[in-house]
């Protein structure tokens, strides 16, 4: 079987290998598999050119920067990503633009392909392909503005709302990294490394004071908590985040990613939006379920092919393009 192939750009059907035995059926579950995960991920086709060219560009990273070794985790990305859709509805201005310029309600999946593909361009894609999807999130930025629930104007631009997005964003993905990637978790040092690498994005979008470091990060943290309270917005939006999915599967499956993302949340957001699990539900069971969900996602996709384009095109280039500075 093969895992995708290109044509015109796209990801195609690979086509089953022949063969008899247990093989064939055990490919034909694995290819099954591949396509779910890429409809549901990445939606019904999913073009490889941001990714494979022009030859010898690494985009904002390169392939042995630490955006792309936690960025590369299955698991640790999708329980990441989960988690942060929860922290992140918890600042109520940023919550209020989405409940009122999203339509998170009515195409959940949309917004999930919409996601996927801004993270995937901006970590693997070229430069160009990078730049050109942060200057379309900063168009659609400039027009989501409105008033919150004491009656004060936001803007979805605003730098300090915008800190906060890149921040929650990119603190869960590490923490997902952290938890799933087993022996090769991250260095103190590495993590920082990470911060100061991802920081670009922010930045680019137009975020004031990214933490670039861990103690920024924790400062950073430290000083947004009081503002941070679940909104009847929030209660909703969680609500039907862990409900998510358009087949019994899907909905399986986000419910243990989802248990799994609410272990890497703090103590005090836990509280604050409700969710009870303890200790020890959360260690033994949450865990170690998304930990073989992301087993069999490596085992039917394979070397995501978004990461073989994009490694191929950056072959022979310097590893990491980063003016952020450590703080």
């Amino acid at each position: 079987m093969t895992d995708g192939r290109v044509a015109d750009g796209r990801v195609t059907a690979g086509r089953i290998a022949p063969g008899g035995g247990w093989r064939r059926p055990v490919e034909a579950l694995r290819y099954r598999l591949l396509r779910e995960i890429n409809s549901t991920v990445h939606g019904a086709d999913l073009n490889l050119e941001r990714y494979d060219r022009p030859p010898g560009d690494p985009g904002l990273f390169g392939p042995d920067s630490v955006v792309w070794r936690v960025h590369g985790h299955p698991a640790g990305m999708l329980v990441g990503g989960f988690a942060a859709l929860m922290l992140q509805s918890l600042h109520p201005v940023a919550m209020r633009a989405v409940a009122e310029h999203s339509d998170y309600r009515t195409d959940p999946v949309g917004r999930l392909h919409r996601t996927a593909r801004f993270v995937s361009t901006t970590t693997l894609g070229s430069s160009a392909a990078a730049e050109a999807a942060i200057a379309a999130v900063r168009r659609v930025h400039g027009y989501v503005r409105g008033r919150d629930a004491e009656g004060r104007p936001y803007r979805a631009d605003d730098p300090d709302l915008l800190c906060w997005v890149h921040t929650a964003e990119t603190s869960c993905f590490l923490a997902g990294y952290q938890v799933f990637a087993g022996g090769a978790k991250l260095s103190g040092p590495e993590c920082d490394d990470y911060l100061a690498e991802v920081a670009q994005i922010g930045q680019l979008l137009g975020a004031d004071g990214v933490p670039v470091s861990r103690a920024g990060l924790a400062r950073y943290l430290a000083g947004v908590r009081g503002a941070l309270r679940a909104t009847p917005e929030a209660l909703e939006a969680v609500a039907l985040l862990r409900a998510f999915g358009r087949t019994r599967r899907e909905r399986l499956a986000v419910r243990v990613l989802t248990n799994a993302a609410v272990g890497l949340l703090s103590a005090r957001a836990r509280r604050t939006l409700g969710i009870h699990r303890p200790w020890a539900v959360r260690r033994l069971w949450d865990r170690p379920s998304a930990r073989l969900l992301g087993a069999v996602m490596v085992w039917a996709c394979g070397l995501s092919p978004i990461r073989a384009a994009a490694t191929a095109r950056a072959a022979g280039t310097p590893a990491v393009r980063t003016d952020a500075a450590r703080g």
